[in-house]
């Protein structure tokens, strides 16, 4: 690589932010939008290295070639694909936007209890949340906090996460 290149690119090291920003205008002949240096530095020592040495080999440039037409490729099937002996069966369509249950959570239908300040609590696990005292709530937290009047965690505060020593899990055998 060129001296004059390696002495430009050690400049670009201690050049301010709009610095950066003005020398990408120079060089790529547009405006950035972007405003982190590192980033900034590294695409226009790219660019410098890539003017003075030269783009892409031609190997190169046709293998790029070759993934942009496998661009237009599906990642996601279409919704009649799926066919058994010529008969098109139809696929539901999942909740992508819903998150895995914790494993900590017992199955749905399971009852939880929890004894505050002289009471029993009961805790009904359902599919899509929670169940007490006939209201349905979204997570234990909520159910906690409506309960206690402060933020708890659910999973702590009905005693599902695992306990950090011997004595809390002996304890927790001598109740059973």
């Amino acid at each position: 690589m060129d001296k004059a290149i390696l002495i430009e690119i050690e400049n670009l090291r201690r050049t301010t932010l709009a610095g950066l920003r003005a020398k990408y205008r120079e060089v790529f002949q547009e405006d950035t939008r972007s405003r982190h240096r590192e980033h900034l530095f590294r695409r226009i020592a790219w660019r410098l290295q890539a003017l003075a040495d030269g783009d892409l080999t031609e190997r190169a440039r046709g293998r790029a070639q070759e993934i942009v037409r496998d661009a237009d490729l599906r990642m996601i099937a279409p919704p009649d694909f799926f066919t058994v002996n010529g008969e098109q069966i139809r696929t539901t369509r999942g909740d992508r936007n819903r998150r895995e249950q914790d494993s900590r959570l017992p199955l749905p239908g399971a009852l939880l209890t929890r004894k505050w300040k002289g009471r029993t609590l009961l805790v009904e696990v359902l599919k899509d949340g929670f169940r007490y005292e006939n209201r349905h709530y979204s997570s234990l937290s909520a159910i906690a906090t409506a309960i206690t009047g402060t933020r708890w965690n659910g999973l702590t505060f009905f005693g599902l996460t695992k306990p950090a020593d011997k004595e809390r899990k002996e304890a927790g055998r001598a109740e059973e």
